[in-house]
């Protein structure tokens, strides 16, 4: 007979997933800064890469908690992440959008982790686990300020479009008009 999961069981299983899941990050992110053009980029993945070693630690203060050895899972979704930041670093390594290119898949990267660490600490707290889920709601926060201030310095970062306004200009003249929304009169 299969033993019956609880929430208990997805709570380990999921921190075992994350446990992997931010180990995997600090490299990607020390690889993100010897990367990075912009020495505000390289800054941001270095600073971000020491909080997130310290967020193992933290991690490994969870499964102290739960009274469960700290031990990661492979976590596919990271892999499937940092196997498509790879790919994006040859494609774009050595252009422009290089730092435009890393930030989007640091994002991906926090984006994934913004969301695990939100549901631990759900479900940390209906498992009565408090110390816990503060712990975890900690590492919520840290992660939703790194993506803020990638959003800001990608927000930052120049990046001159090919062509002149000129040019835009014609191919704009050559573009179909769009057609007038269907029930809405100017006139309204």
């Amino acid at each position: 007979m299969a033993k019956v999961k609880t929430l208990e069981d997805a709570f380990h299983e999921t921190l075992k997933d994350v446990y992997y899941a931010e180990k995997q990050s600090v490299k990607a992110l020390k690889k993100s800064a010897k990367a990075a053009q912009s020495p505000e980029l390289k800054t941001a993945f270095l600073e971000h890469a020491e909080e997130s070693q310290g967020q193992v630690e933290r991690l490994g203060q969870v499964f102290d908690l739960i009274g469960k050895p700290a031990r990661a899972k492979t976590c596919e979704a990271m892999q499937g992440i940092t196997s498509e930041m790879e790919e994006d670093l040859e494609d774009f390594g050595d252009t422009d959008a290089a730092d435009h290119v890393l930030i989007g898949c640091a994002q991906a990267v926090e984006h994934y982790e913004i969301a695990r660490y939100g549901l631990l600490a759900s479900w940390a707290r209906k498992l009565g686990q408090d110390e816990a889920a503060e712990l975890l709601s900690q590492t919520l926060a840290e992660e939703k300020a790194a993506d803020q201030r990638l959003t800001e310095i990608a927000d930052g970062l120049d990046y001159a479009v090919a062509g002149s306004a000129e040019d835009e200009g014609e191919r704009a003249d050559e573009r179909p008009a769009k057609p007038a929304a269907k029930g809405r009169s100017k006139a309204a």
